[in-house]
């Protein structure tokens, strides 16, 4: 600090996102200290990621959301008063008067209040139960009810816009059954069309919403169940409790009751360079009205954060408009729109591929010559989105249908102009970007750097990769920050040195202390590599949760137990001790789609107890809770089947006791079909086996999830011999080479050379590795044994199944069950802090 400096006062009136980007910006700006700052926050957080808000959802941890920096710590120019509202404004004698009663005077008054949500007049609004989303003490109301209300219980959102959406699908994470009501004909009508909105309403209704389009609310009533909603078209709706989310207005009252001039829609009206109608006071964010406009995107409201500090550092900075274009993912939905999304420019055409087969809606407006991009829409599916929307007023690079056509076109970085926007919410272009990587910035984080570029909601990030690539940087394949290698290169390394601690790697290879990427990705790799248990000694600490209890995590705390069942194979004594544990423990009982039986419910203290009766019975840990072999999924075969050609179920029952307890990058799961009618839907698994007349043909790098694949053809009519020398190559190969957390899908699909080069590795062995990968899985085999069987017989492993180290005989008292109907539900009315672990099905 210069106490040299003529120093001036800023007084900046909230603490969102953009009264947060304002004090950062004057602070990094503003060298030689001529300004000071005073922030007044109504809040009791400081500021946080509003747009990130149903992140929240599930960790309930604010921490989570906190922006960095967002406290100012060892800033002595910066004073930041938490709830503590500003009241009043005196102009003249240029002070302003907080909830607390202190006033401070300003040289440069900053309105940064934002908005607030609108509840519309229904009658019964105010009712206990009625709710906005908008902050995170909304979102902790909003909690706490849905627990009164129980699981399954109706959730009402009033409003279908973006924020709707999201609020719904809070309610739906929290366990109810959200219902939309929307007064247009369709979901997020300032983003959609009528065909976007349909395919929207088609996918958020598969995802278990229930939409109510085209209809008012009337009014909302106590009753007995909560909440009764009564809609325009008088049906009704008994809810445990009604989110209203239909759209926002500035934040004003405070320039009202100064007299600073507002908008005819409200909002504090300013000049382009943020300056309102008083020569001391500026507006940013959603509460400005730039010449008579409000923004409520985050994007724009940053910009007019960085005018004003431009402004008070003597520059004529002005608001150049604002993109609105947005990309979300709604309940796993992309949803996607920019530029003249609707087509309003004169003479705009429209050319729209809309497959309702897949559950895609892809439009694009285009000049009346169809030259010029003006706008589009994406729903189902906006991977185009990155390299559509910075071409908005620019000439197309190919015909409009091509681009949106799944065999069209394919655009490139290369095909943008340098001033094509490529981050919107911090004004980026490509020529910045592709400038930054010239001046030597070689990698995602040095671009975002020196350019900002990606350090906002993200979505550009993709187009940043293509961008480095296109300039032939070589992209890092560094683990995480504390490992320069790749997993496929740590796999390497722990084979050649025969390291076998983290510790000792990190020391020789390695940085720092380690972190939740790491730690876990070298504990599969050691797994991969011996037959230690991976509980025993430094290892055990270096387990995610699943891995640690040897169980698979649910949402309410508890945990699932899941024995082995080759081909679904089971006796009648092991299915009669199965029933006698779900009795004796109160267990929910599942049989899953890979052939055996889930466990739910069971505490930590009680999963020794357990697995003692079921280890007894002669079954094993089925390996549900980690990066392994799951099932190998089979149909009854030639054995009982008068189609099939082959044994499946023996096939199955070697293959799965053969890979048991096998660690690698991801899940994995096989199956064996005894004809081509596929009963086992092989060609949906890791590694798919199907009989032929003559043998055994094998596929490889079928997935579920996200993103499903088919397995392609390995090898055909091979003999057993064979078929398992081929699955053992195949595994061990993925094992070694893949990332972490990477599906076998998209291993092999990133391999150079694909299936063809799989088939030249695998069969032909090119590279002359054969022998030593079916060597590694030899020892695999020949080392398994039982993960459960051998924490039943270790008193140290033991001890760590307790819900509290301290009273290792309490049962945690938050857990509680719903079994009034048909089936067993948890209740989340006690996890405000309990981490979540990877779903392990």
């Amino acid at each position: 600090m210069n106490p040299t400096v003529d120093r001036k006062t800023a007084v900046v009136v909230g603490h969102g996102m953009v009264g947060h980007r304002f004090v950062e910006a004057l602070r990094s700006r503003d060298t030689e200290g001529h300004w000071q700052v005073v922030v007044l926050s109504e809040e009791r957080l400081p500021a946080y990621d509003r747009v990130g808000l149903s992140s929240y959802i599930g960790n309930w941890d604010p921490g989570a959301l906190a922006l960095p920096g967002n406290e100012y710590a060892g800033d002595d120019l910066v004073e930041l008063r938490l709830g503590q509202r500003a009241e009043s404004i005196d102009r003249r004698a240029r002070k302003v008067t907080t909830s607390a009663g202190d006033t401070f005077g300003y040289d440069a008054l900053v309105l940064a209040t934002g908005s607030y949500p609108f509840v519309p007049p229904v009658p019964g609004h105010d009712q206990p139960g009625c709710f906005v989303y908008r902050t995170i003490d909304d979102l902790d109301g909003i909690r706490a009810a849905a627990a009164a209300a129980g699981p399954g219980a109706a959730g009402v959102v009033i409003g279908g816009g973006l924020l709707g959406l999201e609020a719904a699908n809070a309610l739906r994470l929290l366990g109810l059954t959200p219902h939309v009501v929307e007064y247009n004909d369709r979901l997020m009508p300032a983003q959609v069309d009528a065909g976007g909105g349909a395919i929207l309403e088609r996918l958020v209704t598969d995802l278990g919403l229930q939409v109510h389009t085209g209809v008012g609310t009337s009014s909302i009533e106590a009753s007995d169940a909560g909440l009764t909603v009564v809609l325009s078209d008088e049906s009704v709706i008994e809810a445990g409790l009604v989110v209203f989310s239909a759209g926002v207005r500035p934040h004003d009252q405070i320039a009202r009751d100064a007299g600073l001039e507002i908008g005819p829609r409200g909002g504090i009206v300013t000049d382009l360079g943020l300056q309102t109608s008083d020569p001391n006071v500026w507006a940013i964010g959603e509460c400005a009205a730039v010449e008579g406009v409000c923004y409520g995107l985050v994007a724009p409201g940053y910009s007019t954060a960085e005018i004003v500090v431009d402004r008070l550092l003597g520059g004529t900075g002005e608001f150049p408009g604002a993109d609105m274009s947005t990309k979300l993912k709604l309940l796993g939905v992309d949803v996607a729109s920019f530029g003249d999304a609707h087509g309003v420019t004169e003479g705009a055409l429209s050319v729209v591929l809309h497959d309702a087969a897949k559950g895609t809606y892809a439009k694009l407006v285009v000049s009346d010559d169809a030259k010029i991009l003006l706008g589009g829409i994406l729903v189902g599916d906006a991977s185009a989105y990155s390299a559509l929307r910075p071409l908005v007023g620019s000439p197309l690079p190919a015909e409009p249908a091509a681009l949106i056509s799944p065999a069209g076109a394919e655009l490139g970085a290369d095909a943008l102009p340098d001033d094509a926007q490529i981050c919107s919410c911090n004004n980026v272009s490509k020529g910045t970007i592709c400038g930054a990587i010239a001046d030597g910035a070689c990698d995602i984080p040095a671009i975002k750097k020196c350019t900002t570029a990606g350090t906002s909601c993200g979505g550009c990030v993709p187009m940043i990769k293509k961008l480095l690539e296109q300039s032939g940087v070589q992209m890092s394949k560094a683990l995480c920050e504390h490992f320069e290698q790749s997993r496929a290169e740590l796999f390497q390394i722990v084979q050649v040195t025969g390291i076998r601690t983290f510790s000792g790697l990190i020391a020789e290879h390695g940085k720092g202390t380690g972190c939740d990427i790491c730690k876990p990705t070298v504990a599969s790799i050691l797994a991969s590599t011996s037959s230690e248990h991976i509980l025993d000694g430094e290892q055990a600490a270096l387990q995610d949760t699943n891995d640690h209890f040897l169980a698979n995590m649910q949402k309410n705390g508890t945990y699932s137990v899941v024995p082995r069942m080759p081909g679904g194979e089971v006796t009648a004594e092991q299915l009669i001790t199965i029933g006698e544990v779900a009795k004796e423990f109160g267990l929910y009982v599942k049989v899953t789609g890979g052939q055996r039986i889930d466990l739910f419910g069971a505490r930590v203290e009680q999963l020794p107890l357990i697995w003692k009766r079921l280890v007894d019975a002669g079954m094993e840990s089925g390996h549900a809770y980690g990066k392994s072999l799951r099932t190998v999924k089979s149909c009854v075969g030639s054995t009982w089947c008068r189609y099939g050609q082959q044994d499946s179920v023996g096939m199955a029952v070697l293959l799965e006791k053969r890979y048991r307890g096998l660690r690698s990058p991801h899940k994995l799961k096989l199956a064996v079909s005894g004809c081509a009618r596929e009963c086992a839907e092989a060609r949906g698994k890791d590694v798919g086996v199907i009989a032929t007349e003559h043998g055994w043909n094998l596929y490889v790098g079928g997935n579920g999830g996200l993103t499903p694949k088919h397995a392609v053809l390995l090898a055909g009519d091979l003999d057993d011999e064979t078929l398992i020398k081929y699955i053992d190559r195949y595994l061990m190969f993925y094992i070694r080479t893949a990332d972490r957390l990477q599906r076998t899908a998209p291993w092999q699909e990133a391999l150079d050379g694909g299936i063809d080069y799989l088939k030249q590795v695998i069969c032909e062995d090119s590279l002359g590795i054969a022998g030593d990968l079916e060597a590694a899985m030899a020892a695999h085999v020949a080392g398994y044994r039982d993960e459960w069987a051998a924490v039943l017989e270790d008193e140290e492993k033991l001890s760590r199944f307790v819900s509290f180290v301290n009273a290792p005989e309490a049962a945690d008292p938050t857990i509680s069950f719903d079994d009034t109907g048909d089936r067993k539900v948890p209740v989340l009315l006690g996890l405000p802090d309990m981490p979540l672990a990877t779903p392990g099905k």
